[in-house]
């Protein structure tokens, strides 16, 4: 057991940080595991809502066991969640998860969809889901999903049966799936898809159960199971060194920024589906039963099966490219098959296969790994065939370029490089995720018609060598990527992409001015080509002024950046409104904002958002003046309160001590600090102090789940799953003369209004009479929630838990967040002559 684990945590390593970048280099076992699957003709489509919640380990299982071609449609890219690698919220966020999508499916075998839904946070019913996303345009992707990727099988993760028990997104992606189920093979569903593919009706529909949807696992051992089909889960795989399960686990561990990293499990286990729709099987064994997964399920199919079959049977580990030939005829007779939808996707299949044999490398890396329009590019490129197999290469030729003819004999492992200009044309756009080109609503994202549901945006910027394989013509296209080298990393890869010649930031997405002082601005501008010269000014509402009105940039060398100082001044009232750059070169105005996220566990990424900055002239009171933090999962807590004029210091669990804590008047927990940071459980009682000699301590929203304490309060305190989920719901004031709710800033319900995604979540749900609920909230036909803030005194200072959502609102700029947690803070503050007014 001692080496079986560092091998594991290698292997991890290896899938995480090194698979999800390079380009594969397949062993023999896996060239024969790819045969195996090219002699499958099946296919699995996996339903659900967001990522994470697909079921890695029966992915993995249909994909690696059954040699199902499997993939997985996830109905939005989880832009609603939390980040806990990174400071990346919404639509930044969903590109690393759609990432993290796409190296989980890299290691499980399956693919990857997408809806153009958006994850615009918890929703507790179906009937809001569906309408916030547009019920039509979703099922619409469903279905064009199902007629493009063609399922024999389709399975959903959650059950349609049961609205208003669980997430809403998630009975949401079931009932669309259901519904979907036969639409897709209706001609009057949606006509316009079938100019871009067909219609297909899938054999059966499943639902994914478990334990789990039956409260417990005694009710599920007693429940009729006469209409599932189960599986063993944990098969071994010996070809890979690894379990099913092993397999599942690695790949949902490439979920990090939800906190999915987890150990590898390991032995027998069962998976059970329910049958839904369909076809029904006789005796819930063999789920693609009456479905003919041989060649021989293509006209023509049969003669290519049998040179493919004695492949499989016959192959040979030790030199794969023995079956160069057989396979070239396959191929060859793969191309006069009618069924397009298998021929498409096997010569695909088949062709890799022909690389991996003959041990190609094909290889077109840039200079860098960007470029502007009308600017010139060096390419490297690189070929070798590590086989006695008979190759040459005829030419290739790269985006907007010529076919360059070359006719060399590619002799074993003599590797050959040419060096070429690729030109970049004026009209070519930047390259950004499609779903993010144009603004869309609360729950829906816009794309173009033929990029709707695939993962990422396609590159468009590529190289096809043309290969004479055994004398049969056949073209390799690769993507242009730039492979560089790192001291302290090795070898790196990144991918090929297109920026504007300029782009603009402001670092505080929010500025708040809590006074009439005027602030200066910084814009930093950067160049994506060499001599870049202009002007930038900066926008701004009417009742605000800017000074400067324009500054000129001047930037000599690509990829270098100018920063401008900008004075903003506020007006004397409160107001809020943006700021945004705007770049004029050349009688160009540019106003994008260029971001980059660079993960090891993912490809690099960049993407072109609007840049602005919300300003917000707030009016705003504030007492005490020194915060401490002690960081949880992660928010911009800290940074918000800097803006509103606090001394925060982020502080360490393990440095807490009574001395250090008595610097500070208050003391603030991240978001699910006690659900992150084991070392809490042993400093709560200097916590508790720190409150009983007059200091404040304000604990924001736990999960009720793996707490690392037992004792969140100086008094019995407990959490539940309750939340309002409406960020318009009513605020009732419980106790409308609590000096949080005056003191010393008078909350109104103004405060509550513009609010983001949600009220609140996990409040509690039971406290002691030592504390005092101050607010009342609820979701439509929902019972009162009143534990969204509570306050305790204890001994000389005060306690507050709050399930609020203020790790939302603060990066929105929502006033009213700002000043009741102001209030919080303050409490208790105030001076003898401020009580005796209040009081009066």
């Amino acid at each position: 057991m001692q080496k079986r684990i560092p091998c594991v945590l290698i292997l991890l390593v290896l899938f995480s940080f090194s698979y999800a970048q390079k380009p594969k280099k397949p062993s023999s076992s896996e060239i024969y595991e790819s045969i195996q699957k090219l002699n499958f003709l099946g296919s699995v489509l996996y339903i659900a809502a967001h990522p994470d919640d697909e079921n890695t380990r029966l992915i993995s299982y249909m994909s690696n066991h059954v040699k199902a071609r499997t993939a997985y449609l996830s109905l939005t890219r989880g832009d609603g969640g939390q980040n806990l690698i990174g400071p990346e919220i919404r639509e930044l966020l969903g590109v690393i998860r759609t990432q993290e999508l796409l190296a989980a499916r890299r290691i499980d075998g399956g693919e990857q969809l997408f809806t153009r839904a958006n994850d615009f946070g918890y929703s507790k019913h179906p009937d809001e889901t569906l309408n916030i996303w547009d019920k039509e345009t979703v099922l619409s992707d469903v279905v064009l999903a199902i007629r493009k990727f063609k399922p024999d099988i389709i399975i959903n993760r959650f059950d349609h049966r049961t609205p208003g028990t669980t997430h809403g997104h998630h009975t949401s992606s079931a009932m669309l799936s259901f519904e979907a189920f036969d639409l897709a093979n209706a001609e009057s569903a949606y006509p316009n898809q079938l100019k871009q593919t067909s219609l297909w009706q899938p054999k059966r529909l499943f639902f994914n159960t478990g334990w789990w949807f039956y409260g417990s696992r005694e009710k599920f051992e007693k429940a009729d199971k006469s209409n599932m089909v189960h599986f063993d889960i944990g098969v071994y795989y010996p070809l890979k060194g690894l379990s099913n399960n092993e397999v599942a686990s690695l790949a949902s561990s490439q979920h990090l920024c939800q906190g999915f990293g987890r150990l590898a499990q390991r032995g027998s286990q069962n998976e059970y589906i329910e049958f839904l729709k369909g076809e029904p099987l006789k005796n819930n064994e063999n789920i693609f039963a009456g479905i003919d997964t041989s060649w021989n399920r293509v006209t023509g199919g049969k003669a290519i099966g049998d040179i493919l079959y004695t492949v499989e049977n016959n192959f040979n580990f030790k030199n794969p490219s023995e079956h160069i030939p057989q396979l070239i005829e396959a191929y060859q007779l793969l191309q006069n098959i009618e069924d397009d939808q298998w021929k498409v996707q096997k010569t695909k299949e088949l062709k890799a296969i022909i690389e991996m044999c003959a041990g190609l490398y094909l290889e077109a890396s840039a200079e860098t790994n960007w470029a502007t329009q009308n600017e010139s590019m060096n390419l490297n490129i690189e070929v070798l065939n590590r086989s006695s197999t008979p190759i040459s290469l005829v030419s290739f030729n790269h985006t907007g370029g010529i076919n360059i003819s070359k006719n060399i004999s590619l002799k074993n492992n003599v590797k050959f490089s040419f060096k070429e200009v690729m030109e970049i044309d004026n009209t070519v756009l930047p390259t950004t995720p499609y779903w993010l080109t144009e603004k869309g609503s609360l729950g829906m994202y816009k794309a173009d018609e033929k990029y709707i549901g695939l993962p990422e945006t396609p590159r468009i910027f590529n190289v096809d060598f043309n290969l004479l394989i055994n004398n049969v013509p056949i073209t390799f296209t690769k993507h242009i990527i730039q492979r560089f080298s790192k001291p302290d990393k090795g070898e790196l890869y990144r991918p090929f992409e297109i920026i504007p010649e300029v782009s603009a930031k402001m670092a505080e997405k929010v500025i708040i001015f809590e006074n009439n002082d005027q602030r200066d601005i910084a814009v930093t501008v950067k160049a994506g080509r060499d001599n870049l010269d202009g002007y930038v000014e900066l926008r701004h509402p009417n009742d605000w002024s800017v000074y400067p009105k324009k500054q000129k940039v001047n930037i000599i060398h690509k990829g270098e950046e100018q920063t401008l100082i900008f004075t903003v001044i506020p007006p004397k009232s409160q107001s809020e409104g943006y700021v945004a750059p705007m770049v004029h070169i050349n009688n160009k105005k540019y106003s994008k904002e260029l971001i980059e996220i660079d993960y090891e566990h993912i490809p690099f990424q960049t993407v072109l958002l609007p840049s602005e900055s919300k300003v917000v002239r707030l009016d705003i009171k504030k007492k005490g003046k020194n915060i401490g933090y002690i960081a949880g999962a992660g928010d911009v807590v800290p940074e918000s309160l800097k803006q509103i004029g606090y001394h925060v210091l982020t502080i360490k669990p393990e440095d807490i001590n009574p001395e250090m804590l008595s610097r500070f008047d208050a003391i603030v927990l991240g978001i699910r600090a006690y659900n992150t940071v084991e070392a809490l459980q042993f400093k709560q009682e200097i916590l508790f102090d720190f409150v009983a000699k007059g200091g404040n301590m304000i604990v924001q929203y736990n999960t009720n789940r793996r707490l690392k304490t037992n004792k969140l309060a100086p008094y019995h305190l407990k959490l539940s799953r309750d939340r309002v989920t409406d960020e318009n719901a009513e605020v009732r004031f419980l106790n409308p003369q609590h000096e949080l709710l005056n003191y010393p800033n008078k909350i109104t319900q103004q405060d509550f209004k513009g609010w983001t995604q949600e009220r609140g979540l996990y409040f509690p749900n039971e406290w002691s009479e030592e504390f005092t609920p101050i607010l009342s909230i609820n979701d439509k036909n929902e019972s009162p929630k009143d534990g969204s803030l509570l306050v305790a005194k204890h001994g000389k200072g005060h306690y507050i838990y709050t399930g609020l959502s203020f790790f939302r609102e603060f990066p929105e700029g929502v006033s009213g967040a700002y000043r009741l947690f102001a209030n919080m803070l303050s409490i208790g503050k105030e001076d003898l002559k401020q009580k005796k007014t209040l009081n009066n």
